[in-house]
């Protein structure tokens, strides 16, 4: 398995594996805020087959930040595996390149928000098993 972060043109390798996680997006709206996001750190890291180096088996988004409450850190927006590739190793594969980015970037925390669909217990289970707790509530409010 090969893991390498994206060039900001080659989202589009990214697509179906993060349409998984965010079906609601075309893509279109995709490369929109992805092009948006990136104005803010916004980053893509993939999980390539080796064998298949133009589709991605899973993908995460994510970016540094800096906040009152946790100092730098980074921050996972998306983490999103291909349901016919799930169970390989690829989303550990993606935190542990970004537990390692965090890092050389001198963040001492990695975050990240999940829902708590029944859908979302296998990845609860890989957070839990990569060392991730759960920290906080997050709440939200439409306006």
């Amino acid at each position: 398995m090969i893991v390498r972060e994206l060039a900001p043109q080659e989202s589009t390798l990214a697509f179906d594996a993060m349409r998984a996680l965010r079906p609601a997006l075309t893509e279109v709206d995709f490369a929109d805020r992805v092009r948006e996001q990136a104005e803010d750190g916004y980053r893509i890291v993939a999980a390539f087959d080796e064998a298949d180096g133009e589709r991605a088996l899973a993908v995460a988004g994510f970016r540094a930040a800096s906040n009152l409450a946790w100092g730098r850190h980074c921050y996972v927006d998306d983490l999103s595996t291909l349901p016919a590739a799930r169970g390989r190793g690829a989303a550990s594969r993606l935190l542990s390149w970004i537990f390692d980015e965090a890092a050389r970037s001198g963040a001492a925390q990695v975050h990240l928000d999940s829902g708590v669909q029944v859908e979302r217990q296998d990845a609860h289970r890989l957070y839990f098993r990569t060392g991730f707790r759960i920290s906080s509530y997050h709440f939200s409010r439409t306006v």
